[in-house]
């Protein structure tokens, strides 16, 4: 990869703001991607997650629940970290919008009716950080700043 294309996927700002958006969001999405790949937390693993997948219409379902908990988790970890965070960020708020039109539009906006709501504020989280990165305490900040 050439330094150019790296340097603009983590590229950020030098404001703190970030951080309090990346830690909690990263919690968020790094166990809902556990729940989806160990069954952490009272979630169904690989083989139950992909059932469900399947059963909304997302095939291969397995293959699909292993993208999606990769993404969630190595994602989450990466906004603790600030590492990568631009990129991360693009790879959730992709899963978000798939789990906003495949599952939840259905059921309307509200989280406590399985609406989309939840899952379209974990969007607008991602996008957010998508455009700004990782900010000033980050490992992004830290190795523009090394260069």
């Amino acid at each position: 990869m050439s330094t150019s294309l790296f340097n603009r996927l983590i590229a950020t700002d030098d404001a703190a703001g970030a951080l309090a958006l990346r830690i909690p969001v990263g919690i968020i999405f790094a166990a809902h991607g556990a729940q989806k790949l160990f069954g952490w937390f009272g979630g169904y693993g690989l083989e139950g997650t992909g059932q469900f997948f399947g059963s909304v219409g997302l095939n291969p379902g397995y293959l699909l629940a292993l993208l999606a908990g990769l993404a969630e988790f190595f994602g989450g970890l990466a906004l603790v970290a600030g590492l990568l965070v631009r990129p991360a960020a693009a790879a959730l708020a992709f899963a978000m919008l798939v789990a906003i039109f495949a599952v939840h539009w259905g059921k309307g906006f509200f989280a406590a009716s399985g609406g989309y709501e939840f899952a379209l504020a974990l969007f607008a989280a991602s996008l957010s950080l998508l455009f700004s990165g990782a900010g000033r305490f980050s490992v992004d900040r830290a190795i523009i700043g090394a260069r």
